[in-house]
């Protein structure tokens, strides 16, 4: 049986504790109770969450062995500092488990332990330039979903946390039973570790459902020319309103977006693909490769090669 421990304090974030679903039904997947997930908090007792509802932990000194644990953040890791009971059991018990885990900002509590000193790691976007300030001895990488270095695991923020314990259950019981369970918690997809924080159509974040519709249309059909006539078609306008209305909800050109959409689509296939590029870039709309090359010089500073190479490296 593997324990997991999720070290709570208060004012912890209610989505850390979601996150203990994907063990649980890991368990009804195998059919046999594989993960058993407890609560811990350094007295005890009940702790209250950031939305005010408690949850009863067990004391740390009457823990059990334990092989992950996972500590969970909090709305403001700013605020106060880490209590130092938790931060010298963390040293202590770190080092002793098979991995440890910070999701969101929990991540902090990591880094201030010291478990972080030299890994790569990552946490919600808001706060990832003040853990770089904080820790400088941290490799911080702002646009990951979760990172895993060496034992040490961390996540971006909030629904994050649920990739970084899918990703552990695969890293158990396989990508099989990994992918049953996504299903089963009717997951939308499995994101990987190398997948940006951020999302275009959540950056566009249209006011008005005629222009959320064109703009999934452009994301579900990349490999096609996409013209602005096309896109107003598709939401009964006339383009030169199509073009106006866009620009006052999005901040930018349909041009523009859809080659951010394009840009995105493409980074991710790089990432999690061995697809050639000439093959990439048809798929995502580009001319050529080297159309998609003078996109990701302009957008992100580096050639399709790179990125890819980044991602290697890191997995």
């Amino acid at each position: 049986m593997h324990r997991v421990g999720y070290l709570l304090s208060d004012g912890f974030q209610v989505m850390a504790i979601a996150t203990q679903s994907v063990f649980e039904y890991a368990n009804l997947v195998v059919g046999e109770p594989f993960y058993h997930v407890e609560n811990f908090s350094p007295a005890g007792g009940e702790v209250r969450s950031s939305l005010g509802m408690s949850v009863s932990t067990r004391p740390l000194k009457s823990r059990r062995p334990i092989d992950t644990w996972i500590v969970a953040g909090v709305n403001d890791p700013l605020a106060s500092p880490p209590p130092a009971d938790v931060l010298a059991f963390l040293r202590r018990a770190g080092p002793r488990a098979r991995r440890i885990g910070g999701i969101c900002t929990g991540g902090f509590v990591v880094a201030e332990a010291g478990l972080l000193s030299q890994r790569r790691a990552t946490t919600h976007w808001a706060y990832s330039r003040e853990m770089q300030k904080r820790f400088p001895d941290v490799r911080v990488e702002d646009d990951r979903i979760f990172i895993v270095d060496g034992p040490v695991w961390t996540s971006a923020g909030m629904t994050a946390g649920l990739d970084l314990a899918l990703a552990m259950v695969e890293k158990d019981l396989g990508a099989e039973v990994a992918r049953s369970v996504a299903h089963k918690l009717v997951m939308h997809q499995r994101r990987s570790g190398g997948q940006s924080q951020h999302s275009e159509m959540l950056n566009l974040a249209p006011k008005s459902d005629r222009i959320q519709s064109a703009l999934s249309y452009a994301r579900e059909n990349l490999s096609r020319p996409l013209t602005v006539d096309e896109l107003a078609d598709k939401v009964s306008l006339s383009p030169r309103q199509f073009s106006r209305v866009f620009t006052l909800e999005t901040g930018q050109s349909p041009a523009r977006a859809i080659e951010s959409l394009r840009l995105e689509a493409a980074r991710l296939m790089i990432e999690q693909s061995r697809h050639p590029l000439d093959v990439i870039a048809k798929e995502t709309g580009f001319r050529d490769r080297r159309h998609l090359r003078e996109a990701f010089m302009r957008g992100f500073g580096l050639p399709p090669q790179a990125v890819r190479r980044e991602a290697r490296n890191a997995a």
